[in-house]
């Protein structure tokens, strides 16, 4: 029987997300301020150096000279650069004296001291209304994805001594029973107690089509009642629920950092210094080469480099790119453990699966009982299912639908699971063997045909070291798997399937969908060998799966797709990637979101790197102003988290 899917140890990690998820701390809190709020510091201090401006070139009056007008701009600055030059100390003080921080208040400062107050409080002012503008955009890529996930109710209405009574969600005990009317959200995880019930599940896999439920089925929180009432009885404490680990899950995102984002803040920390000293040189070092020498136009030069130097676009925009690319995946159904994965998606060039569960239904039935004459066909099949019931692999479910109830009165004695190959039993003192055909070679059973001329899955069965006969057992192929081929083919993506199941079978799936590499048959170290083969061709390798049994193949992959994370709790905690609903066609639209996202990043380094290199030259020669190094810092910046945000909004 075939063994299925997708574990890999993780390493326990937590992140703090408030605030900003810069790692260079913003001054700018948004909690809870409107955008009014956040910009009157900058609207105060623009409408005073207006005023200053208007006095210095229209009106002209005779008293805007000297501490007046030093007195007027350090008012217009005191706003937008007491919180910096605060932030600039803090920083200093932590042991991080090169921040972005310290390159404003330097630069500003050192404007005021050449008497370029103007342009002093202008620079300030700038990157403040930017820094807001960013405050913003991760805030608001953070909500979408909060207010996307934690769809829980704060309230429940639980039915105590035949009585309705509204209680908060995280007093609920397991085994309470929620009344659930139409249209409202369920609070916690149950079992639905119900007949049937539809339900909208977009809130946990991104589709809007309901799900009918009937019952005994599993309900999550999150999940939206859409017509009679229900009732749910429940089954995990609030904070255990499905919805609130995926919220967990996606909050600390932001804990693993893609390779680039590393890069980028290690690049920051040596880059900061450098031109400090840079700008340092520009400053003194022309006293020695040349013959006219200003110190004041060389300072300002330094300042107008220090500005231009600042990393802020880069530092920003790259961590919100991969935030966005998160956030996109969360509003269709497709949770991933952190950027560094999304980085690891744009690059695979081959996706390894199983074939029950992920691109299968996973739904087994069974289509024919086939036994020789000279056993009873209903005590065999009482036998059978009674065996079976100690297994929860698909296979045995499908065999406990077709026989009907366990009969408990069969004494089973010395069960035992054969690694893919069946179960073996003994009853009365008779061996029961119950599996593929591996199994009956194995312990010698003799049969007069091919297995292989049947197409469909056959569960082989022996009794008292005779051949029984067989059960075959089918599967239906997934509506979206077919598309989901042709979709990796057209990414040049290679797909390969692997199941346990016999090859019949798995090369009929395989010539269905149009996968040229399958392979049945399949024990655990098998898959691993074939997976070895794969990654041997020194290509990003994915790994696919549905369960929490191929540990070893998993741990082989550069990424671990889960499917089925909606009914697995392991697979939400070990997964890499947790595609929600089921779908495989969610395989190649994680790819895309991975490359899209890739793509932007690198757009926004480039932007950075290509604008502040040509305006540090230029400033450095004299030929730009403040004004030029504002773009080349805030512009550059607004630019690139404009172009980060777009990927919240794209269509994939």
């Amino acid at each position: 029987m075939e063994e299925c899917c997708n574990t890999k140890p993780k390493k326990e990690h937590s992140h703090n997300h408030e605030g900003h998820d810069h790692d260079h701390g913003h001054s700018h809190d948004t909690e809870g301020k409107s955008a009014f709020q956040m910009f009157l510091p900058a609207i105060v201090s623009f409408v005073i150096l207006l005023g200053g401006i208007l006095l210095d070139h229209v009106i002209k009056p005779d008293w805007f000279s000297g501490w007046i007008r030093l007195c007027w701009y350090l008012i217009a600055y005191i706003p937008v650069g007491w919180p910096v030059l605060k932030e600039a100390f803090e920083s200093i003080r932590n042991g991080d004296v090169f921040s972005e921080f310290f390159l404003m208040g330097i630069a500003t400062v050192g404007a005021f001291a050449i008497g370029e107050y103007p342009e002093g409080v202008a620079v300030m002012l700038f990157y403040s209304v930017g820094e807001v503008f960013q405050a913003m955009a991760v805030t608001r890529a953070k909500t979408n994805i909060k207010t996307l996930l934690d769809q829980r109710p704060d309230e429940v209405t639980v039915i105590r001594d035949g009585k309705a009574q509204t209680v908060k969600a995280e007093k609920v005990s397991i085994g309470d029973v929620i009344q659930l009317k139409s249209g409202e959200k369920l609070g916690l995880d149950g079992e639905l107690l119900s007949e049937t019930a539809s339900f909208n599940t977009a809130a946990l896999t991104g589709e809007s089509k309901p799900d009918t439920k009937t019952k005994g089925a599993v309900v999550l929180a999150g999940m939206i009642n859409l017509n009679t009432v229900s009732q749910v009885k429940v089954m995990a404490d609030y904070k255990d629920s499905k919805l609130s680990r995926i919220l967990e899950m996606v909050q600390n995102a932001t804990a693993q950092k893609a390779p680039t984002e590393l890069f980028i803040r290690k690049f920051a920390k040596v880059y900061t210094p450098i031109v400090v000293f840079l700008a340092i040189g520009i400053a003194l070092l022309p006293y020695f080469f040349v013959g006219n020498y200003e110190f004041r136009d060389w300072l300002y030069r330094a300042l107008v480099f220090l500005v231009i130097s600042c990393p802020c676009a880069l530092v920003i925009s790259i961590p919100l790119g991969y935030f966005g690319g998160i956030g996109a995946g969360s509003r269709n159904g497709i949770l991933f453990k952190g950027s560094n994965f999304l980085d690891v998606l744009a690059t695979v060039r081959q996706v390894v699966m199983d074939k029950t569960g992920t691109l299968t239904e996973g739904v087994f039935k069974v289509q024919e009982v086939n036994f020789n004459s000279d056993f009873n066909k209903d005590e065999l099949l009482k036998l059978i299912n009674a065996l079976e019931s100690n297994s929860s692999h698909p296979v045995a479910t499908a065999i406990h639908e077709y026989a009907g109830e366990v009969d408990h009165s069969i004494k089973l004695e010395n069960v035992e699971e054969v690694a893919g190959q069946g179960l073996k039993a003994t009853v009365d003192g008779k061996e029961l063997l119950v599996g593929n055909f591996r199994l009956m070679d194995a312990y010698g059973i003799r049969y007069d045909f091919n297995p292989e001329d049947i197409v469909y899955t056959v569960i082989a069965v022996a009794y008292n070291q005779k051949f029984a006969g067989y059960l075959t057992i089918a599967d239906e192929v997934k509506a979206d798997a077919k598309q989901t081929i042709t979709e990796l083919q057209s990414l040049g993506v290679t797909a390969t399937m692997l199941s346990g199941d016999k090859s019949s079978v798995v090369q009929h799936v395989a010539a269905t969908l149009g996968i040229r590499n399958a392979y049945g048959d399949l024990l655990p170290e098998d898959k691993v060998n074939k997976v070895k083969e794969v990654k041997a061709q020194k290509q990003t390798v994915a790994f696919v799966g549905d369960g929490v049994n191929d540990a070893p193949v998993v741990a082989l992959s550069d990424v671990g797709i889960a499917m089925g994370g909606l009914g697995s709790d392991a697979t939400i905690e070990t997964a890499d990637v947790v595609i929600q609903d089921d779908r495989p066609g969610k395989i190649p639209m994680a790819i895309r979101i991975g490359k899209q996202t890739k793509k932007i990043v690198w757009q926004n380094i480039v932007l950075a790197f290509v604008v502040k290199a040509i305006v540090l030259i230029l400033g450095a020669g004299g030929m730009a102003t403040m004004w030029e190094a504002v773009f080349a810092d805030v512009g550059v910046a607004l630019l690139a988290i404009l172009n980060a945000v777009r990927i919240q909004r794209m269509k994939f």
